[in-house]
């Protein structure tokens, strides 16, 4: 029997997606929640760091089949009753389009605070590879989690094989 060689994965593709979730049983409800309004619930998300190959495009979201293996770049915060929580990505391309960055920040922000800490994220990792980056966007997600529940904010950029 013969076994399949599995070489490098390169995406080819990637989108950007985001939701807010709430549940009064759990933060993991919460998150689950917050997966399914993304659109990203079924999927078997594969954690991956910060750099989008040169090749690879964004594109609008897409639906995925149910159980696909998933790459994912995510910024997650849960948070209980009360409390502002705020995730979010930023991503830019090199100026020669080699690659791009993705910076992701989470926790107790808010949209103010969220969109500077992106800022120096995103400007110390391209001064780190002595790089400029061109056309930085940034997706957030923040929210104020109501009282007696459990909250769940992501943004993630994923990429399709």
């Amino acid at each position: 029997m013969r076994r399949a060689r599995l070489g490098p994965l390169l995406p080819r593709e990637f989108f950007l997606t985001s939701g807010r979730g709430i549940s009064p049983t759990s933060p993991m409800n919460a998150f689950d929640n917050a997966l399914r309004e993304a659109g990203i619930a079924d999927c078997n998300l594969l954690p991956v760091s910060s750099i989008i190959p040169s090749k690879c495009r964004e594109r609008r979201w897409k639906k995925l089949e149910a159980g696909t293996i998933t790459p994912v770049i995510m910024a997650k915060a849960i948070g209980k009753s009360g409390e502002t929580i705020g995730a979010g990505l930023a991503w830019g391309w090199e100026k020669e389009h080699r690659l791009g960055l993705v910076a992701e920040v989470y926790g107790h922000y808010d949209r103010r605070a969220l969109q500077l800490a992106l800022d120096a994220r995103i400007k110390e990792m391209a001064d780190a590879r002595q790089i400029k980056l061109m056309g930085v966007r940034k997706r957030l997600e923040v929210m104020k989690v109501p009282q007696g529940m459990y909250g769940c904010v992501l943004a993630a950029l994923v990429f399709i094989l």
